[in-house]
């Protein structure tokens, strides 16, 4: 069986596979472990395993205690040692249900610890016997839990999943030699061979099998008749723990007709309370968990998969994969350890709904635009990733299941998810926003926010709405940006009613390049009354730290007197022209004075720099009403 790891197309990813589920050809009867039994002549066999630190573990002393006791034999011909039937599982191998959250895995593992074993089992190439194999293997791994991470290091890097065999199963091997051989296999295959090699390693193993959430998988499926995967327990300082090869060597593609090598930490002694997400074993003891699960509630249950804990992500709420809206609207959310960057697709687009990131998750509102079912896929990355983790991927799925649309709730085409303020946003430099939340409402038309801004940050800023109505170059226009010290205010005046984008752009004041996409907000009015104009237009002259006070509108009245106020600084001299030149006088750091609009189309706004200079700068435009 193959697992669906679901790295679903995010913009730029081709699709990347999914996990294996060989459907088996004949369900195989489970092997029961044979009763102690005590016969009166012999007194009860007891086998006593001692492993000194000194010794290696090959030279196991095996005493019989009893009557008649005879040694045992430690070894078998080829020189490995023999194993006692696994014992079934009981209550000192059971794991709480659901996940504590507290680890992936089984047992406390250094991944640190096996680079170099991994190293070296990765370079055994021995392909003649699986005798030969193992001896190879263990050279390097002094303990049980070496042993098996050996074994499985190599069969996850060294067989590959069998897509044309999983579809011709009577032509199938799944004895160890063979698949060893072939170096192909489905899932029945990976599970026998790891079984037998562990055997050979004196290790307790038991292959298992039941049913997958795997590739073909369908949110909310059913399943019935025989079990479709198979993998494996092995029994490591007291206790069993689970693992599948099978998933731990590569995904198929959609299609299945492609498998790729690509090794997945995750199955390797995964918590059973993780891996009864995607694993249902025939006999539910093997489950390993305290309640165990019914296969009604493993159906029911939310798939995670691997990315989703490998991403460090901790819960996905509602922890049903089926949500019905209630009112056109179902919302989302996950919650997360660290900074981690989301996405999310509804039917393949991310325009119906309203993603917001908060410091350990994210929270998303959806409204479907049509009525019935809908996919629902989020994705995940880190957000300080290596660049081979550089793409989003799928982390978890839901069906939406919407009744009635609630067609208020449209959004503009320029939105970007996520919306409003994050902790990304913070750390590209704008701190303390006025305004935590992605959406703004105003009745006037008007609103303003606030930031701290870091150091050396130049913003840029822009309104977006759908249809021809603000053009790009109008769009900057009607924001202000007002800085006084590290704080910026962002004034925002709404050409008329609707939904708006407001997009803030950063760069450094010392990079010579181009603005980088921070974040927005989405800001709605339904005063149909409001028509600000823009804001005066400004030139490269006009200071960051300067500021208008009055006149803010661009737009000013014909045949009027019209009031300025103008803070700025260094320069010598400020005039304003319209039909004719108006000079302003300095006061308190403002710059004052009145001019008449009649008879002029355009009023600007002009600095003399330098005293001793005959030349202005143009700073602001201003238009003038026609009559």
């Amino acid at each position: 069986g193959s697992e669906g790891d679901g790295n679903g197309n995010s913009r730029s990813q081709p699709p990347q596979g999914t996990e294996l589920n060989g459907r088996r050809g004949s369900a195989e009867p489970c092997e029961q472990t044979p009763p102690i039994t005590a016969s009166p002549d012999k007194g009860t066999q007891v086998t006593v395993e001692i492993h000194r630190e000194d010794t290696s573990p090959q030279l196991i002393k095996r005493l019989s205690l009893g009557k008649g006791s005879q040694r045992l034999r430690g070894h078998d011909n080829k020189g490995f040692q023999r194993n006692e039937a696994p014992r079934p599982p009981g209550a000192k191998d059971l794991h709480a249900y659901p996940w504590d959250k507290s680890s992936l895995k089984s047992m406390p593992v250094d991944l640190q610890q096996f680079k170099n074993l991994d190293a070296y089992a990765l370079k055994v190439n021995v392909k003649n016997s699986v005798e030969e194999l193992v001896k190879a293997l263990l050279k390097q791994a002094r303990t049980d839990l070496e042993k098996v991470r050996a074994i499985w290091m190599w069969i996850c890097h060294h067989i590959e999943y069998d897509v044309v065999g999983y579809h011709n199963k009577s032509q199938l091997s799944s004895k160890p030699r063979d698949v060893l051989q072939m170096g192909k296999s489905i899932c029945e295959g990976y599970a026998e061979l790891f079984e037998h090699m562990c055997s050979l390693a004196g290790i307790q193993c038991k292959k298992l099998s039941g049913h997958a959430k795997g590739h073909g998988y369908k949110t909310g499926q059913t399943f019935t008749g025989d079990s479709d995967h198979a993998w494996n327990a092995v029994y490591l300082e007291g206790r069993w723990h689970l693992l599948d090869s099978t998933w731990g060597s590569g995904s198929v593609d959609d299609s299945f007709t492609k498998f790729t090598y690509r090794y997945n930490e995750f199955y390797f002694l995964t918590h059973p309370a993780l891996f009864i997400n995607n694993h249902f074993p025939d006999n539910s003891n093997w489950q390993l968990l305290k309640p165990t699960l019914t296969l009604k509630e493993f159906e029911n249950n939310m798939l995670h998969n691997s990315n989703f804990y490998m991403l460090g992500l901790l819960a996905a709420h509602p922890e049903t994969p089926i949500i019905q809206t209630v009112n056109g609207k179902a919302s989302v959310s996950v919650d997360c350890r660290t900074s981690t960057l989301f996405m999310f697709k509804l039917k393949g687009s991310d325009e119906h709904g309203l993603m917001t990131l908060k410091k350990h998750g994210m929270q998303l509102d959806i409204y479907p635009p049509k009525t019935g079912s809908h996919k629902l896929e989020i994705f995940a990355k880190p957000a300080k990733a290596e660049a081979s983790d550089d793409v989003y991927k799928c982390v978890v799925e839901y069906v939406v299941e919407c009744e009635s649309v609630d067609k208020a709730m449209r959004f503009p085409k320029a939105l970007h998810q996520p919306v409003g303020p994050s902790w990304f946003s913070e750390r590209q430099g704008f701190l303390r926003p006025s305004h935590r939340e992605p959406v703004l409402h105003t009745n006037d038309g008007r609103c303003s926010l606030t930031f701290t801004l870091g150091k050396d940050i130049s913003v840029l800023t822009s309104l977006h709405t759908d249809g021809s109505s603000l053009a790009e170059n109008m769009g900057r226009r009607h924001v202000l940006q007002i800085h006084r010290g590290n704080q910026i205010e962002l004034k925002v005046h709404l050409p008329h009613a609707g939904s708006f984008v407001l997009k803030i752009y950063s760069k450094k004041k010392s990079d010579p390049g181009n603005y980088d996409y921070i974040f927005n907000y989405l800001i709605r009015c339904l005063n149909t009354e409001v028509k600000w104009p823009a804001f005066p237009q400004s030139y490269s002259k006009w200071l960051q730290d300067y500021e208008i006070l009055e006149p803010l509108s661009g737009l000013l009245p014909a045949n009027r007197n019209i009031q300025f106020k103008l803070k700025m600084h260094g320069v010598a001299k400020v005039l304003v022209q319209a039909e004719n030149t108006h000079p302003l006088t300095q006061n308190r750091g403002y710059w004052e004075g009145t001019c008449n609009t009649s008879g002029c189309r355009e009023v600007f706004v002009m600095v003399h720099e330098n005293a001793n200079h005959s030349f202005y700068s143009h700073v602001l435009k201003y238009e003038v009403e026609t009559q």
